[in-house]
């Protein structure tokens, strides 16, 4: 498993209540469970994070499935929501 650095933006931010916290994972689709587990108690990281972008390692996911987005060994996921203007 891959140490992940999860680093939050905007809603993102406010959600997690932090700027970025660690987890492991596989792929980005464990990553995301695994906060969403860590943070379930209100729900609020959770809807935010279904309407967010995420770049892995700089490199935006775009549509790709999230559990075919392998880690190597150390990764750090950009969550990205909406932001307003433009």
């Amino acid at each position: 498993m891959a140490t992940v650095t999860m680093r939050y933006w905007a809603a993102a931010k406010a959600a997690a209540g932090r700027d970025q916290e660690e987890c492991t994972a596989d792929t980005l689709a464990e990553a995301l469970e695994s906060v969403r587990v860590r943070h379930g108690e209100d729900g609020r990281l959770a809807a935010v994070l279904e309407r967010c972008s995420f770049l892995v390692d700089e490199t935006p996911v775009g549509a790709r499935p999230h559990a075919e987005v392998r880690f190597g060994d150390q990764a750090t996921v950009e969550v990205l929501p909406p932001f307003a203007g433009g």
